[in-house]
């Protein structure tokens, strides 16, 4: 579905995209060096509060920024953990830091309700530390799919997982939770028990396995500690990984978020082949894969699809006058408002040097005309500066949703429309239809 035409562009960000961590902490070395860690982590920056009152002041002014808290327990104005209290208040994800660890206060800990808590002397608590703000930020809002005919144990599950910063969704049997993946690919990870009514634990993960492979699908089973060959079944069958009943908290966020850990590395590994360094748009070989499986939908008559060519209009220009430092800069802003057109069923790519493409699946009420107008003027918007002076951009954008026999042919129509827009003066669309050319520009 194509953008809606609504006028100028808006250029302003809401926010800057930037997640922070508060962080309070009295120890001015501590602090120093943690933040100093959670700094380098990227999108993250930390806020210090050296006591509860700098603390108490920050979250007033505006707690919603904070995605997570790391707390030493003891303050000079807070020394019994009243820290924890305040910032409860607020519903921001805690993580506690301690001088020693004992295992009465641990428990007490998670029986308020903390994320984690860290022994905070020494080089791998700091390690610890940032690796789990890294891991938490990163993974806020993973859904987990929770199946277990006991009303109670998911709701123990689901308390857990929600501390750690997870969206939950529960089942109460195999096939209600087999139903619930199939129809909500945004699942990331399966809890599954054993005994249940209907489809057990087993059956339900072999018909999971059919569906999510293990790259995109975590399944974590859970088993009493007095069957263990059940959990090599599970294994056998499809299952990442186990926890034996009962288990301690801490060995449940262990499992729960190496698995998370280990779908996001797929994830990174998978981008690394299929994306553009650079702009973060698809690239050719991923464009041409995913492609060539609408266009043969849309010659079935299944969808309607729109490709557009978009190429940067003199931009040899650019890159010779303020250097391909800045020009780059300025890809990034082209390939960040081509990102922001595209919904689930298209796609944005880079082809190469200033050549971009964008399929779009079209709704009925869709004006391709109207919309990649607007795709341009939102371009030839952007508030691009060298030095302090606006630099203007704009780009020559060719399209057709006519199929054709193949995805190819679509493609060198909309490279010949964008010729066309070149020639009539850039800065303009041409749509191929039919055997007319619809244009729009300045």
């Amino acid at each position: 579905m194509l953008p809606a035409d609504n006028g100028d562009a808006r250029t302003a960000l809401t926010n800057d995209g930037i997640r922070r961590v508060l962080l309070v902490e009295d120890s001015r070395s501590v602090a120093s060096v943690l933040a100093g860690a959670i700094n380098q982590l990227e999108g993250i920056e930390c806020e210090l509060a050296g006591n509860y009152a700098t603390a108490k002041t920050l979250l007033e002014e505006r707690a919603e920024r904070f995605f997570l808290a790391v707390l030493d327990l003891n303050l000079p104005d807070a020394p019994r953990g009243e820290i924890i209290d305040l910032v409860e208040q607020f519903s921001i994800p805690i993580v506690v830091l301690t001088a020693t660890v004992d295992e009465s206060i641990r428990d007490a800990l998670f029986r308020r309700g903390v994320a984690d808590y860290v022994a905070k002397e020494g080089v791998l608590g700091i390690q610890y530390v940032t690796r789990l703000v890294d891991r938490m930020a990163h993974s806020t809002g993973a859904k987990v799919l929770v199946v277990d005919d006991s009303r109670t144990y998911r709701e123990y599950l689901s308390t857990l997982l929600k501390q750690h910063g997870y969206t939950v969704c529960s089942a109460t049997d195999g096939k209600e939770g087999l139903a619930l993946l199939r129809a909500d690919p945004d699942i990331r990870l399966v809890i599954a028990d054993y005994n249940m009514p209907n489809m057990d634990g087993l059956a339900m993960v072999a018909q999971m396995r059919k569906l999510r492979s293990h790259d995109d699908l975590a399944i974590v089973a859970v088993s009493d500690s007095s069957r263990p060959g059940l959990l090599a079944r599970f294994l056998k069958g499809g299952a990442s990984d186990y926890l034996n009943k009962p288990f301690c908290v801490e060995e449940f966020y262990c499992r729960i978020d190496q698995n998370i850990e280990m779908l996001r590395s797929v994830q990174r590994a998978r981008d690394a082949a299929d994306r553009d360094f650079l702009t973060g748009l698809y690239n050719r070989r991923y464009f041409f894969k995913h492609a060539r499986k609408l266009h043969e939908k849309a010659v079935a008559g299944e969808l309607d699809m729109l490709v557009a060519m978009i190429d940067a209009d003199h931009f040899k220009r650019i890159n010779d006058t303020y250097g391909h430092s800045f020009g780059d800069e300025a890809l990034v802003a082209i390939a960040d408002v081509l990102s922001g057109a595209i919904d689930k069923g298209g796609i944005a790519a880079r082809f190469g040097g200033e050549e971009f493409v964008c399929l779009f699946v079209l709704d009925l009420a869709d004006n391709p005309l109207r919309c990649l107008d607007a795709l341009r003027r939102q371009i030839a918007d952007l508030d691009l500066r060298y030095e302090g002076r606006p630099v203007r951009l704009t780009v020559s954008i060719g399209a057709t949703h006519m199929p054709g026999d193949n995805l190819d042919a679509m493609l060198q129509q909309a490279d010949r429309a964008v010729y066309e827009s070149k020639n009539k003066g850039r800065n303009r669309v041409t749509l191929v239809q039919s055997a007319y050319c619809l244009e729009a520009g300045c």
